[in-house]
């Protein structure tokens, strides 16, 4: 039981971190892109109706458009607030040692 509650409050700290959206977004970017790398093309080579065929089609032109778009965003917010924090902490130990 207490090995659950310490994992329930790791989970809900992480889950809280500033850091977490942006980098579950480029987390998701790396591993479609990953997966993609590994056998994204496979559904061409299987006898496939042409109605999934083109949907997976399109379905994968939306991603592959989209995620680098987003993967971009998610950097630039990872950088953005990590850079922010670092300006806050020196600005406290600049104020400490006054």
């Amino acid at each position: 039981m207490k090995t659950l509650m310490i994992l329930q409050n790791t989970v809900k700290r992480t889950v809280r971190n500033e850091y977490f959206p942006a980098a579950a977004v480029l987390a998701g970017v790396v591993l479609f892109w990953g997966l993609g790398f590994f056998g994204g093309l496979s559904l061409l080579s299987d006898h496939q109706t042409l109605l999934t065929t083109l949907s997976w089609l399109l379905f994968v032109y939306a991603a592959a458009v989209l995620t680098p778009l987003a993967g971009l965003l998610a950097v630039a917010d990872l950088t953005r607030r990590w850079l922010r924090n670092r300006a806050s902490r020196a600005a406290e130990a600049g104020t400490a040692s006054a």
